[in-house]
């Protein structure tokens, strides 16, 4: 869709992903176990409102509609209605209307898809804010939540971690249909911490990946997997991070930008999506995402681009394949030829279509709902020069988006423009 209301993302906010291998991540063996907790769900989502409001000096009293995008609240934190947390976690919004918006892990980018509704309807201030916290059980609990992410009933037998399965029957595919090997994944993997380490944002900032590591199995980068033909097909470093933390950004009109006090060349412009959902548990073709086909060739159409146009990108690598998977679901590259995409160096901070710069899901980490916010969140950021050292060199004036829930199921595909 283009939207008929030209429409804004005016202001952006993203918390710090933590979880298991971040160094604030409180867990055994960390010297603050036992004395401090980790940000609940709703502190993360008060983090982010906070610096969405406060740190752009923004009064949250012109915000008319609010999306929440969650997938499993009830589950790791025993609390659903969280579109009523809002206001909880920022007293200032009390009063106005919100609600939560589930679609896997494309929660937050339905959540987006929602906002631009409200501003077509003739709204002219809308919030999102992404939030997940999933830390809070173990991970094979954490497994059969996600699961639901999935269809339950047919696909949970496939192994105790179903969905990271789901993904690598997809790898195993491509690995006997084009000679695919464990090291061409691995490259992906190590790209997405070379850029996490350039980012204090990240889950994964601290921690250091080389081919070697990430290529061979071993007792700290094991294959986990028991279903016996999937498990020699992927390992830790294949998989996004199971992490906590939220992003926010406020979507405006013009009318709304007039009322923020903001200038349209402080914002980026949203020009189209796309968004497509298919049957769960009902994947065609295990070489190509259709659906992520659909939605980003809606966007693009609908921008009048064709994907070539692109400048930089974030797109959803919940596992290695994925990322290679979306190069040709886009037209990046051709069918069964994505690798060759990844070794010419051109999806790199220093190549021409840079993609998951901050670190993608793998290396920036993963908690559900926010992902797709934080998408965005990281477009508008590479476009206004906010992202240090791995702030990509040159002007950008297109980028696009592509948030996948469930396997390939839901997706939702946005193209941004800057505005100079």
């Amino acid at each position: 869709m283009r939207p008929v209301r030209t429409v804004y993302i005016a202001a952006q906010a993203i918390t710090p992903f933590i979880g298991k291998g971040h160094p604030d991540f409180i867990f055994k063996g960390h010297p603050d176990f036992g004395r401090k907790n980790n940000p609940t769900l709703e502190e993360q989502m008060a983090l982010a409102l906070n610096s969405l409001f406060d740190g752009n000096r923004l009064d949250p009293s012109h915000v008319q509609r609010g999306y929440v995008g969650n997938f499993g609240g009830e589950l790791f934190c025993n609390q659903a209605h969280l579109g009523a947390m809002v206001s909880r976690a920022e007293p200032r919004l009390a009063g106005v209307g919100m609600s939560r918006m589930e679609a896997a892990c494309a929660s937050g980018g339905v959540s987006i898809v929602a906002a631009v509704d409200a501003i077509q309807a003739g709204l002219d201030v809308a919030l999102v804010v992404g939030a997940e916290v999933q830390t809070t059980v173990k991970a094979r609990d954490g497994a059969d939540y996600l699961a639901r992410a999935a269809h339950y009933e047919s696909e949970r037998a496939l192994d105790d971690f179903t969905f990271p399965a789901l993904l690598t029957r997809r790898a195993k595919a491509y690995k006997e249909a084009y000679g695919l090997s464990d090291r061409d994944l691995a490259r992906f993997s190590v790209k997405a911490y070379s850029n996490a380490n350039r980012n204090p944002l990240a889950h994964m900032h601290k921690a250091h990946l080389t081919l070697e590591q990430a290529e061979k199995a071993s007792d700290e980068n094991p294959n986990f997997l028991q279903n016996p033909e999937l498990k020699p097909h992927l390992r830790v470093s294949d998989c996004s991070q199971v992490s906590d933390g939220a992003a926010a950004i406020l979507l405006a009109s013009e009318e709304g930008l007039s009322r923020l006090g903001l200038r349209p060349e402080q914002c980026v412009r949203i020009s189209s999506y796309g968004m497509a959902a298919n049957p769960l548990g009902m994947v065609k073709d295990f070489l190509f995402m259709d659906t992520v086909a659909t939605a980003a060739a809606e966007a693009l159409r609908d921008a009048a681009l064709a994907p070539g146009d692109i400048q930089v990108a974030e797109v959803h690598d919940c596992f290695t394949i994925a990322e290679l998977l979306m190069y040709e679901a886009v037209g990046w590259a051709q069918k069964g030829r994505g690798m060759e995409l990844l070794n010419s160096g051109r999806t790199t901070l220093e190549g021409d279509l840079p993609v998951n710069t901050g670190g993608g899901l793998v290396g920036f980490g993963h908690p559900v709902g926010a992902t797709g916010v934080k998408q965005a969140a990281e477009i508008f950021r590479q476009m206004k020069g906010l992202c240090g050292d791995y702030q990509i060199s040159r002007d950008l004036g297109t980028g696009m988006t592509v948030n996948m829930g469930g396997d390939d199921r839901t997706v939702v595909s946005l193209v941004i423009s800057n505005v100079n």
